[in-house]
């Protein structure tokens, strides 16, 4: 019961702390008086309800989300398999940390521009959310390799344990830490990235070419109803991506 009342104690504090910072959304837009500037909340919101009555606003969520997806699937996958590599072979971490180096260093917005010398707008949006993704998925599994147990590798060694099992019950639960705390960086950064490219790169029936089409038009609302929803989308991809993150670890455990 205690820990019940806790939990909607904290719920009811989050939900107050958002209600807090609309009402000083609301009252800087009614101190401005000018919703070219500074829209208020409710005429944001009616401007989204509005967008989502169109069959161009669920596609180009579609479009985005698929492609950022793809991009995080992608980084994920190379991630955990050079990892892997370059905790067992010193040749490839030493190959590799001049690219992740380089990875982590470039901005976005010179990567973008960088890119679209190579592939079209509409792929844009995978290969940035990779290059953004990939080097915090790639660093926090090397860590997370390193620091399974050393004495308990030895003992699965001595009574000859498979490798399925060491990484079931060894490996898993030295990397897991690692792995939730590198998807939740990725994971938003994938989305933001993603968004940023698709703003410089204008696919057509993307997020990003239609939050570009308002700004030139000064579609302040719409401007505001397509960064909420960015945010909302980014919020529930990377919970999402928890949530199977967890239940797959869940699965591994009980086997």
């Amino acid at each position: 019961m205690t820990h019940f009342t806790t939990r909607a104690k904290k719920r009811l504090l989050r939900i107050g702390a958002v209600l807090f910072w609309l009402l000083v959304w609301q009252l800087c837009s009614m101190m401005i008086k000018q919703e070219i500037l500074l829209v208020s909340p409710v005429s944001a919101f009616l401007s989204l309800l509005q967008l989502a009555k169109t069959g161009s606003f669920w596609s180009s969520i579609a479009f985005s989300f698929f492609k950022i997806f793809l991009g995080f699937l992608l980084s994920l996958g190379a991630g955990t398999l050079l990892a892997a590599l370059s905790c067992r072979f010193s040749a490839v971490a030493i190959l590799l940390q001049p690219a992740v180096t380089v990875m982590k260093a470039t901005p976005v917005a010179s990567f973008t521009i960088l890119a679209l010398l190579w592939i079209r707008s509409q792929n844009l949006s995978v290969l940035v959310s990779f290059t953004m993704a990939f080097p915090i998925l790639y660093s926090n599994l090397c860590e997370g390799i390193l620091c399974a147990d050393r004495e308990l590798l030895e003992m699965a060694q001595v009574f000859h344990m498979s490798f399925w099992r060491q990484l079931s019950y060894i490996y898993l639960p030295a990397i897991f830490p690692f792995f939730i705390s590198a998807v939740s960086l990725s994971v938003g950064l994938c989305w933001k990235s993603g968004i940023a490219a698709e703003v410089i790169g204008q696919p057509a029936g993307s997020v990003g070419g239609a939050l570009y089409q308002a700004k030139v038009f000064l579609a302040t609302r719409e401007l505001f109803a397509w960064t909420a929803v960015i945010i909302t989308v980014s919020l529930l991809f990377e919970k999402a991506v928890l949530h199977l993150a967890a239940l797959a670890r869940r699965q591994l455990e009980e086997k």
